[in-house]
Order: C-alpha cells, then structure tokens, then sequence
C-alpha cells in the first residue's frame, strides 16, 4: 500500500462536494487501503478521501477500536451537544473548540457495497461529523469558536 500526500487547508480541493460511489472497483480497493495506511502514518483518527486529492463519498475512521470504511455515508440521527478539542490532517500543528452532537447514527456501504447502519457517541461521534463534512467540502475550521490555537506535534516516546 501507499502512503499519500495530505492536501492541507488552501487546497481548493477540500472544498468541493465529492461524488457518490456506484460501485467497487479495485482503484477504490486500493483508495481504501491506501487511506487507512495514511491516516495511520500521520496518527490521525479519521480521513475523507478529499484529504487525499479524491472527490469520493469516502471515509475511513479508527478512534482505537478498529478500522471503520463508510462509503456514501449520511447521518441519519443525531443527539445531545459536546464541545471539545478538534484538529485536522489537512490542518497541521492547529485546533480549536468545536461543538458537535454528542450522538451520531449514519448509513452508508462498507467495503462490500452492503448498507450497513453505525451508532457513535463522544469521539466516534464527533469522527463521523468531521469526515461527513469533508465529504461536503466543509471544513472544521469554520466552526471554531475562539479561533484555532497552535498545538505541538504529537511526538512518539521511544
């Protein structure tokens, strides 16, 4: 698999709206596989496909639980309100405070083309929210409050 390049903010294409996925190809195989090698390479929790240059309905999310593939996904529910950190890929060395449901329920397909139906609280919550956004070509950063603050990078101890 591949490692690929992070489009960051300024790119115009995190702005666009990405197209609906018809059907699995192995180019979209090998999309999915070489976004989870990225977002893991860059110790992120999620990644939209626009992140990578493509205008696909795709996500990938691993809030330390597993892999989750959404493709086409809608949230379909949401609940309760929870303020907390945000950062961003395409953001680097940034965050800010952001308000999103503290309750997501999406629909999308997996990696077979099967609807499958998530329920997500707090951080799994707040993945869904950020990703479907990408997917819309919005951004996080225009729902700071206060602004976005430097954040050191994450270092691994060794």
């Amino acid at each position: 698999m591949a490692i690929r390049k992070i489009r960051e903010l300024g790119d115009e294409v995190l702005t666009k709206p990405c197209k609906e996925v018809t059907k699995m190809t192995l180019r979209t195989k090998i999309l999915i596989n070489d976004m989870l090698d990225t977002m893991y390479e860059a110790m992120g929790v999620g990644l939209a496909a626009p992140q990578v240059g493509i205008l696909k309905r795709i996500v990938t999310i691993d809030i330390g639980e597993g892999p989750i593939v959404l493709i086409n996904p809608e949230i379909l529910e949401t609940s309760g309100e929870q303020t907390g950190e945000e950062g961003c890929l395409s953001v680097p060395g940034k965050a800010g405070l952001v308000t999103r449901p503290n309750y997501v329920k999406v629909k999308a397909l997996n990696e077979d083309m099967e609807e499958i139906v998530l329920e997500g609280e707090e951080l799994l919550a707040r993945a869904f929210c950020h990703e479907i956004d990408h997917l819309d070509g919005k951004m996080y950063v225009d729902l700071v409050e206060g602004g976005l603050h430097d954040v050191e990078p994450y270092e691994e101890e060794v």
